[in-house]
């Protein structure tokens, strides 16, 4: 009877919530749902706190009673729960602020005891700090392998504990703060494992408080562990390139401390050798074979032959498209090419190269032929070069010691030029920089010399020396200005009447010399076209800045730059150009975009160009 009676009502009571979720039956008023859900709700406690802004902004982030209101979700809070946490909260403030520093803070809480219904728990805490502690004493001993090295007079041990002390990051004085505790002992300990104690620990650290002085003494002791001195390097990933080039480019002993500078040095050769495309560079950290610890090389190979095409434009030569090829294992022999062709409006160029893979030393061999023709306004320039030479790279200084034949022939509406000439040169590069591809700080120094003998078409035999200089500096200049300053020095000694190639002669003007000017048009005139000039001198001074904090990458510049070539020093006036530009630092090196105006011409110039001149 039961189940007859259910069965009739099911029919019916889907029919009335079919009505009612039609509209047809009773229903609450529309959005009450959801007016009841917007509406803010009480809190269930109140806390204000009177202290300094730092410290209040610590206190109302970690102290239970300011986070209780959050977890409750305004529901009321017990009494006997509201009294247990102010009772519990002076005790947790003190330990909050001995984190900052701070031992001997003076606490209160005010209650409110009177409070109407549905009102929240309300308490007023004021705190006074009192003075922050600072250091008084620092103590900091090594033992293990470093300190017996010490002990044995080791001159390298000495250097790297006295390092360790005077790179400690809190100093006596210093206000104490337990998160600077931690990590001035986080980066000490990296000092030391960067130092070759790759394995060292702390024995035993402490921070002394005396509350009543407000002073804090430390005391530490490092367990060093043993010094990891380089044994055999062991190479993965080769296929195709020998691992007696790998081998050379490590150029460290069997026996050296394995620093973290030494590694990353040798893993930043690698990287510069061309021939590989992923590189880490690390070692066994056993501690029973920390005296012949084996290098661990894990390298993945370039691609064996590489083509880049290129179509492009240059303020100083106009539009230009160029094929470039690399092949890294010539002939398969430890031996690397270069074919490169440029195509452009005034400037036409091959340069061939041969070198080979570094021996002993960083040293290559390389040999090379290279034919350009170049147009300007009033004269063309085809040079040929042949060279034969040894080139040694390393981080901070790069060397070239060449022999080199080069015919040159130059062009002008009314005469034709030949000279040939056969010299020994040497190039080097010296960078100390805080960084190669985007400095703001440090010098480039690049200088130049050779000594041949030229003849030509319209002149005698005879001897010829060429030398260069440039400097190039950078230095902050505060907080958010960057300076950077240029000289360019150049002279060509020779007997009268002997010519030597254009070459080696001078010019100026263009994006990395004189802007305003166009590209090598400052030089010595005669018949009324430009020429090369045995004297050089150019200067810049430029200051930029960020335009924003929110586009760190894009600066603002100021500059000025003035030079000339010409038949000598004496003879020599000045060119002057200055004028303002945008600078994107991008990866690959700073973009430039210069108006510059013309003082001699008095008329603006637009300069662009990627990457820095050394």
């Amino acid at each position: 009877m039961i189940l007859c009676r259910a069965a009739l009502l099911a029919p019916l009571l889907l029919i009335f919530s079919g009505c009612a979720m039609l509209g047809l039956g009773p229903s609450a008023p529309a959005g009450a749902a959801g007016d009841l859900a917007q509406q803010p709700q009480t809190p269930a406690v109140l806390v204000q706190i009177v202290a300094p802004d730092a410290l209040k902004a610590l206190l109302e982030k970690y102290l239970d009673i300011t986070r209780l209101g959050a977890m409750t979700r305004g529901d009321a809070v017990s009494e006997d729960e509201w009294s247990r946490l102010i009772d519990a909260a002076p005790t947790q403030v003190r330990e909050l602020l001995k984190t900052e520093g701070y031992f001997a803070p003076e606490v209160s809480f005010t209650r409110d005891t009177v409070r109407l219904p549905g009102q929240p728990q309300s308490v007023r805490l004021d705190l006074s700090p009192g003075p922050r502690a600072t250091i008084s004493r620092v103590t900091l001993e090594v033992e293990g392998a470093l300190q017996s090295q010490v002990e044995a007079g080791d001159t390298r041990a000495r250097g790297v504990l006295d390092d360790l002390r005077n790179a400690w990051a809190l100093q006596k004085s210093a206000p104490f703060r337990n998160a600077t505790w931690g990590g001035a002992k986080a980066l000490a300990l990296a000092r030391l494992r960067a130092a070759g104690y790759a394995t060292a620990t702390w024995s035993g650290t402490a921070a002394d408080v005396d509350a009543d002085k407000s002073e804090v003494r430390l005391f530490l002791v490092a367990d060093s562990g043993p010094l990891f001195r380089s044994g055999e390097i062991e190479i993965e990933g080769l296929a195709v390139q020998d691992a007696k080039t790998v081998r050379n480019l490590a150029t460290f002993a069997p026996g050296t401390p394995l620093t973290e500078s030494l590694l990353l040095d040798y893993q930043e050769r690698l990287q510069k050798s061309g021939l590989f495309d992923s590189i880490t560079v690390s070692h066994d950290l056993d501690p029973s074979h920390a005296a012949t610890a084996k290098v661990l090389v894990r390298l993945r190979e370039q691609a064996l032959q590489v083509y880049t095409a290129a179509v492009g434009y240059s303020a100083n030569t106009g539009p230009r498209a160029s094929v470039e090829h690399v092949h890294r294992r010539l002939f398969g022999l430890p031996l690397r090419s270069r074919s490169f062709v440029e195509f452009g409006k005034l400037r036409k160029a091959l340069d061939l190269e041969v070198s080979t893979h570094a021996f002993e030393g960083l040293y290559r061999n390389l040999i090379g032929v290279s034919i350009e023709r170049l147009e300007t306004s009033t004269d063309v320039v085809l040079s040929q070069r042949f060279r034969l030479g040894r080139a040694r790279d390393t981080q901070r200084f790069e060397q070239l010691v060449f022999a080199e034949a080069e015919r040159s022939v130059r062009t002008t509406d009314i005469s034709r030029a030949e000279t040939f000439a056969i010299s020994g040169n040497y190039q080097a590069v010296i960078r100390r920089l805080d960084s190669v591809v985007l400095p703001t700080q440090g010098y480039t120094l690049a200088v130049q010399s050779g000594l041949g003998r030229s003849h030509g078409s319209d002149s005698p035999g005879g001897l010829f020396s060429r030398n260069y200089a440039r400097l190039t500096a950078y230095q902050p200049l505060g907080s958010t200005w960057y300076g950077q300053a240029r000289i360019e020095l150049g002279q060509v000694f020779r007997p009268n009447k002997v010519m030597v190639p254009d070459s080696q002669l001078f010019r100026a003007g263009g994006d990395d010399s004189v802007r305003g000017y166009a590209y090598r048009s400052l030089g010595p005139v005669v018949a009324g076209s430009v020429t090369g000039g045995a004297s050089l001198v150019t200067g810049s001074l430029e200051v930029a800045r960020p335009f924003s904090a929110t586009l760190p990458s894009l600066w603002g510049a100021l500059f000025v730059d003035a030079g000339r070539a010409d038949t000598s020093f004496a003879a020599l006036k000045p060119a002057i150009g200055l004028g303002a530009g945008l600078r994107w630092r991008s990866p690959v090196g700073p973009l430039r975009l210069d108006l510059a105006w013309a003082e001699e011409l008095k008329r603006f110039r637009i300069h662009f160009s990627v990457g820095i001149a050394l």
